[in-house]
């Protein structure tokens, strides 16, 4: 058996050890079981893809964007009975 070692942010390794443990796993174990799988399929097990927001998407960042830019153009709640009266006028 061989050691691997692997800089990790701390960030990403707390929130992995949190995930792991809820299946009973350490980090160490799920790296085997993904390099394993790896073998196994001949490739990596999960896509590996760049998410593109679709135009939808894209308008309602741009939307939300531009609310944080100039909040004084949009009405905000600080309750919501208020916020829903005026959803459903």
């Amino acid at each position: 058996m061989t050691t691997l070692n692997i800089p990790i942010d701390e960030k990403v390794e707390k929130e992995a050890e949190e995930l792991f443990s809820d299946f009973g796993l350490d980090i160490p174990t799920a790296v085997n079981i993904f390099l394993r799988q790896s073998i196994r399929e001949n490739c990596i097990p999960f896509n590996i893809e760049r998410e593109v927001p679709n135009a939808d998407t894209i308008a309602a960042m741009r939307e939300a964007e531009e609310m944080k830019k100039h909040p004084e153009k949009y009405k905000g709640y600080h309750d919501v009975d208020e916020m829903m009266k005026d959803l459903l006028a």
